[in-house]
């Protein structure tokens, strides 16, 4: 056994947090708190449960995990849920590594040895799209995700909409799958447009096609197409998933959940969310527009998990700027090799990733905190990004 002796973490570019715990006998592990445009306030929990954490038994993930969530009377949200993310999925790699064995070993065993995967292209304003998904196909994905649209009003012309169908129609001619974002951007007057207007080039699915909060209003679409509906990154737990799965077994609301391992408290929570959407018939398809770690730690879930249907990489997603993607901060790149839209599973010991810690290091060094853009309407109004 080993106890906790240290906690850190490295702001590092593009816009990521990795966290790295080390036990009193040398043992390492790496998680990863990235919360795109809120670094700060979950490397200020991290500080609070690093004083309280260290000297913890780092065996007891469980332990650790429950401490975080009960203890605090203040419980759940995207900062205190990425900052345990973080120490959850270090946690898993440290005593994985320990023992030897890939994390997904600790879960019950892997049920594939190839895991589905898709890649972005376009960006937060979408335009030519054709290029790009050529590209991806030659780089061996054989399905792709686009942004819907750029910023829409709440009641918006038509034809703001006009660009999103081609582009989409573009795409599918060249045998792509292809899921759309509608990333929240649009309200219900324009989301139920979209959405009739791409039912017949049959999306994999339709991403956010509505705010969260609007339960009642994704049942309501979800009753109007036949196109898979899928959502969850701005999720924090298996409670904030249960009204829709709920929904979803009177009929219709979620098809597909897509919790992301650095908002919802880590490998623990994605495997305990997993199962209980099994039990409602929904697949999963993590939700991982990050960093190599938190791609690694669901990868590791996504393995031993039934209803595991496609994962998101961020290789050369139009976020990764400045010289640093996917890759950039893992030693054994080669291990996410696509073929045939597929990456082989990893065999190595914890997360089954080298950390590059000289590079993690050197470029965390004055990292400043990514900001979200933000959109702005003609008429100065704020609108959804």
């Amino acid at each position: 056994m080993g106890k906790i002796a240290d906690i850190k973490y490295y702001r590092v570019p593009p816009r990521w947090l990795f966290v790295k715990i080390t036990d009193d006998a040398g043992n390492v592990g790496w998680g990863e708190a990235s919360l795109k445009g809120h670094t700060q306030a979950v490397e200020g929990c991290l500080d609070a449960w690093r004083d309280q954490y260290v000297g913890l038994e780092a065996n007891d993930i469980e332990q650790i995990w429950q401490l975080s969530w009960r203890k605090s009377f203040y419980r759940g949200g995207p900062v205190l849920m990425s900052a345990l993310s973080g120490l959850d999925i270090a946690l898993w790699d440290l005593k994985a590594r320990r023992l030897g064995v890939p994390i997904y070993e600790l879960l019950g065993g892997k049920l594939r040895t190839k895991l589905k995967v898709y890649a972005w292209i376009g960006g937060d304003r979408p335009a030519a799209v054709s290029s790009a998904a050529l590209a991806r196909q030659a780089q061996g994905f054989t399905a792709v995700k686009m942004n819907a649209t750029a910023d829409l009003g709440w009641l918006d012309s038509p034809s703001a909409l006009d660009g999103c169908v081609a582009r989409v129609a573009a795409v599918r001619a060249l045998g792509l799958d292809v899921a759309v974002d509608f990333h929240g951007r649009a309200h219900r007057p324009m989301a139920k447009q979209l959405a009739a207007a791409l039912a017949p080039l049959r999306p994999l699915f339709i991403e956010e096609p509505l705010l969260a909060e609007h339960v009642e209003g994704v049942r309501a679409l979800a009753a109007r197409t036949s196109i898979p509906i899928a959502l969850g990154e701005r999720l924090h737990s298996r409670w904030d998933m249960k009204p829709f799965l709920d929904a979803a077994a009177a009929g219709g609301c979620v098809d597909v959940l897509q919790p992301d391992v650095c908002h919802v408290g880590g490998i623990s929570e994605l495997r305990r969310i997993a199962a209980m959407a099994e039990a409602y018939d929904v697949p999963l398809a993590p939700h991982c527009p990050l960093g190599p770690i938190a791609l690694a730690a669901c990868l590791q879930v996504d393995a031993a998990m039934p209803n595991f249907a496609i994962q998101e990489m961020s290789l050369g997603i139009h976020y990764n700027v400045g010289g640093y993607d996917l890759l950039s901060y893992i030693k054994n790149p080669e291990i996410w090799t696509v073929e045939n839209g597929f990456v082989d599973l990893m065999t190595g010991p914890g997360l089954g990733i080298e950390v590059d810690e000289e590079r993690v290091i050197e470029a965390s060094k004055n990292a400043e905190p990514w900001v979200s853009p933000g959109f702005t309407g003609p008429g100065g109004e704020l609108r959804e990004w």
